[in-house]
């Protein structure tokens, strides 16, 4: 009698795809948080209909994303030096979703502004679980190329807030919008839930876990350091100016200025957000490394700048979305802006200097959406073109930060080229 040959069980998942999977069930968050922080640009002009919100209530219903997203980064900073990535992100990102539904019955302004309150307080470990899990579990000379994927990933968000958004609110209202991302919230935490658990680093931390006071105090710490100041200066500009475009002003201008519809202002966010999944991996690549990282970052952001006075004054509807096409292609470089993070502190600081980088992000965000908002406001009043206005006044706040970061100290850890 021949014997039962044994069953050939399948080959355990590798180290490294396992790692690729957690982290794009990682991304699926911030995906989402993607769209949330970009949705405003299609549904303005709903929101104005039905509640009659002004320009500067405009700008303080989309910079509140940013504001409640920035403040709480120190602590979910905190809270995954403490309890990790996982617990931080399902703990937290449950509120995104709340935040979407209460939008999508709010009654009032009022209620819409607690519902993206929410949503940035629920989005806000999104992106900084991708750069830190990046930062711990792979290379660190491909850290500028796996951040720039991971960026490149979550730009699927903004393909929902393009066209398929556009199209959603013409034929169901804005509050329709809201109800689906609840809805992909929902099933973006269960992915997490299931298929993400953090290995154990290598060098785990020793002796007893930290309080929230001295995890506080080490996050204090940053802003001693002389070169924190110039990475942080940019860090609110640079991101806040792009998003302060493509998150709240891309569908009045071109609905504003040019009379387009909103599926055609929602093609050319289609358009602007296909280019956002490949640009940030293709600077990635082409990283000059740390000595020629900052010169090419100021010179980008100039770049950007001279763009956003271009689109100020020149009126012509095709080259205007050519100009915003560019911006999208030259949105990329903010990868090399976390990259320099990277390796302007020694490693035991990285983590920390990431959170505190990203909060600067979203606090400009916030800053830059609300000032903006004012901006565009007082020049209705007075008579002049509101987009104009808000153009030229994202164009100087890129020439100030640029000239910032190019001048305040450089880490030491650069080398000599990096000025």
């Amino acid at each position: 009698m021949t014997q039962a040959a044994p069953a050939v069980l399948p080959d355990p998942p590798s180290p490294r795809r396992a790692l690729w999977v957690m982290y794009l069930c990682l991304l699926s968050a911030f995906a989402l948080s993607q769209a949330y922080r970009t949705v405003t640009s299609i549904i303005a002009a709903g929101l104005q209909a039905d509640f009659g919100i002004s320009p500067d209530s405009l700008g303080a219903f989309a910079g509140l994303f940013g504001l409640s997203f920035g403040v709480t980064q120190l602590l979910m900073g905190i809270g995954m030096d403490l309890y990790g990535l996982r617990r931080t992100v399902l703990v937290a990102f449950p509120l995104a979703g709340l935040g979407a539904a209460v939008s999508a019955l709010a009654p009032g302004y009022g209620w819409l502004m607690v519902g993206q309150l929410l949503i940035g307080v629920g989005c806000s470990p999104a992106f900084l679980a991708c750069t830190v899990f990046v930062s711990r579990h792979f290379p660190a000379q491909r850290f500028a190329f796996f951040s720039g994927v991971g960026m490149g990933v979550g730009g699927l968000g903004l393909l929902f807030t393009g066209t398929p958004l556009a199209w959603m609110v013409q034929h169901g209202g804005w509050r329709a919008g809201f109800a689906v991302l609840a809805v992909f919230s929902l099933l973006s935490w269960l992915l997490i839930f299931l298929r993400v658990h953090e290995p154990a680093l290598a060098q785990a931390p020793q002796g007893p876990r930290e309080s929230w006071a001295q995890a506080a105090g080490r996050f204090g710490s940053l802003l001693k350091v002389p070169h924190t100041w110039g990475i942080l200066i940019l860090g609110m500009t640079c991101y806040a100016a792009f998003l302060t475009l493509r998150g709240l002003w891309l569908g009045p201008l071109l609905m504003g200025r040019y009379g387009f519809s909103l599926i055609d202002s929602g093609n050319v966010a289609l358009v602007l957000s296909m280019l956002a999944l490949f640009v940030p991996a293709a600077f990635g690549r082409i990283d000059p490394g740390p000595t020629r990282r900052r010169r090419w970052i100021t010179h980008f952001s100039l770049l950007m700048g001279s763009l956003f006075l271009l689109l100020a004054f020149w009126h012509h509807a095709t080259a205007n979305v050519a100009l915003i096409f560019l911006m999208g292609l030259l949105s990329g470089y903010g990868v090399l802006q976390y990259a320099d993070v990277r390796s302007s502190y020694p490693a035991e600081m990285t983590g920390r200097a990431l959170s505190l980088y990203t909060m600067s992000m979203f606090l400009g965000v916030a800053l830059m959406q609300s000032l903006t908002g004012l901006l565009a406001a007082w020049a209705q009043r007075h008579g002049h073109e509101p987009y104009q206005a808000v153009m030229v006044s994202i164009a100087c706040m890129l020439a100030a930060a640029s000239t910032a970061f190019r001048f305040l100290p450089r880490s030491p850890l650069l080398g000599r080229g990096a000025a």
